[in-house]
């Protein structure tokens, strides 16, 4: 089991939720690798906690899609795999289309301002080398498009998919030669839905998330 994580705790947040992002993270960012086994024994005992909130952050990230439970086994860290990326970009792509299709017709000045200003955020950040950072700022991007929708059921699926979205944009992400075609593509998604051009933001967007799907697939087929 990895030995470079630990828990940090918050007065602000019950124990469970401080133990679920201690595992969350270290899964992410690769210190518990795919495959591993997660014991409630051993975690407790390397967290200093008891097993109760191991076993509810187990439970937590099996609904992300970041932990499996197999039968006879136990809990271990999902594998990253090209069916299951397939999968959840798919899905992905199907909703932020209609998000991009939505913002066109509902996006304000005060929007379309503060999607200038992420999109100017994400580009800063891109020179810190902090990956989740980086992550962190592409996801506000498009959180603000998402807010533009004015559609709060559309927003609380796409929300409840951005988990097992996260682990795929970290992979892709780690990649710095899709910066300068990132920095391009939400340029182009800003334009479009300034310009109200349902068509463009609908390409783009498609375009923007099969660009991530096959460049995370190639990384998954060059470690086979």
């Amino acid at each position: 089991m990895g030995t470079d994580f630990e828990v940090t705790m918050n007065e602000y947040l019950p124990l469970r939720d401080v133990v679920f992002n201690t595992l969350r993270q270290a899964i992410l960012r690769g210190e518990l690798k795919p495959g591993e086994r997660l014991m409630e024994i051993q975690l407790a005992n390397k967290l200093g906690v008891s097993r109760t909130p191991i076993r509810e952050a187990i439970r937590k990230l099996e609904l992300e899609g970041l932990v499996l439970m197999i039968p006879r086994r136990g809990a271990e860290v999902a594998e990253i795999t090209e069916k299951n990326l397939r999968d959840v970009l798919e899905v992905r792509c199907a909703l932020e289309e209609l998000a991009v299709q939505l913002a066109c017709d509902r996006i304000d000045e005060e929007g379309l301002q503060n999607l200038r200003q992420a999109a100017g955020h994400f580009r800063e950040v891109l020179d810190s080398d902090d990956i989740t950072k980086i992550a962190e700022a592409d996801v506000a991007f498009h959180d603000v498009i998402f807010a533009a929708t004015d559609n709060r059921r559309l927003i609380q699926l796409l929300n409840n998919l951005r988990e097992q979205m996260y682990r795929y944009r970290i992979e892709y992400l780690k990649k710095k030669e899709c910066y300068p075609q990132l920095i391009d593509e939400h340029k182009a998604i800003i334009e479009a839905i300034a310009g109200r051009d349902k068509d463009m933001a609908t390409r783009i967007t498609g375009q923007h998330i099969n660009n991530q799907v096959d460049t995370v697939v190639g990384t998954l087929r060059h470690r086979d």
